[in-house]
């Protein structure tokens, strides 16, 4: 788990906390350890044999940590029990790790993904009637769609809340048709009630570890960021993945910061989860983004406000390694 935390999610803060149980873990038994071991019998062991049909299996990472974490808690709360029985100092010690460790193996498991779909995602577009050139959202999505993006997002502030519903569901069912990923945005509940593949939320919307306990492992959630202590956070909050902007100026929506091509470039060094450069991108200048070492962008002019949207679509997606 301590691997996990410090080689994947590159999680100084939960590597830490990890290293600092370990060895107050390992602190607390150091009275008994000596004779502890001289109780050791594998050869006479007649657990050694009994085997299950999956003890040898784990299909991912994801498996691999929560067995992890299993068997610790299992383990410590068996030797505070007997802890108890000879010496209740280290059995109070042992509880207070243990409960401290149930706080980090929470932590842990809502970064835990129940999919890897979006990792191939490479052209995101984000749907908003307002931005459709006048033509219905339904045209400008399914042209999206055949110029190659990979994932399409809801993206609608202004309308009433059974509007919404009603072109959520339509959005969804248009997306499971073409087998690309639906997203909505802010709007958790939308999201379950249209069964979306995912939300994405803001730093000032739902917050993306409640809305990761709501929906649950099965829906794909992507959090905006807007500098690396942001998407540090987002990992550690369950989302799997993460909007990395303002990247330049956008007419679509004003923003008051500008993190640009230095934070792309600080994520794709550091972060592990896939990110998404967002705001202003376009036919011009994604050479600059794809440089950052991210790839994947997302963009509503520069595909839906075209004249040929599918051409468009085509051809920011070529441009993407």
């Amino acid at each position: 788990m301590e691997d996990y935390a410090r080689f994947i999610l590159n999680s100084r803060s939960l590597s830490a906390d990890l290293k600092s149980i370990r060895h107050d873990f390992a602190t607390t038994l150091l009275p008994v350890l000596a004779d502890a071991i001289l109780h050791r019998d594998t050869a006479g062991d007649v657990g050694t044999t009994n085997k299950t049909a999956t003890e040898f299996i784990r299909e991912d990472t994801d498996q691999v940590v929560t067995a992890a974490g299993k068997r610790f808690g299992e383990a410590i709360r068996c030797l505070e029990e007997f802890a108890k029985t000879s010496d209740p100092i280290i059995a109070a010690k042992l509880e207070s790790i243990r409960y401290r460790f149930y706080i980090v193996e929470q932590t842990l498991a809502l970064t835990l993904r129940s999919t890897s779909r979006f990792r191939s995602v490479r052209l995101y577009v984000l749907i908003t009637q307002a931005h459709c050139a006048g033509r219905p959202w339904q045209l400008v999505a399914e042209q999206a769609i055949a110029g190659g993006a990979d994932c399409l997002q809801l993206r609608e502030k202004d309308i009433e809340a059974g509007e919404l519903m009603v072109r959520a569901r339509e959005f969804v069912a248009l997306c499971r048709k073409h087998n690309v990923i639906s997203i909505i945005n802010d709007r958790v509940d939308v999201a379950l009630a249209a069964n979306a593949d995912g939300v994405h939320v803001g730093q000032t919307d739902f917050p993306a570890r409640d809305a990761r306990r709501i929906v649950g492992r099965s829906k794909i959630i992507g959090v905006s960021t807007h500098c690396i202590d942001h998407a540090r956070q987002a990992v550690l909050d369950g989302a799997d993945y993460i909007g990395v902007g303002p990247i330049f100026r956008s007419a679509t929506k004003a923003r008051d910061i500008l993190p640009g091509l230095d934070y792309a470039r600080e994520v794709a060094a550091e972060i592990a989860i896939p990110a998404v450069a967002i705001a202003g991108i376009n036919g011009s200048n994604i050479a600059q983004v794809m440089s950052t070492g991210l790839r994947a962008v997302a963009v509503t002019a520069a595909v839906t406000e075209q004249a040929d949207v599918a051409g468009a679509a085509r051809q920011l997606k070529n441009a993407i390694p």
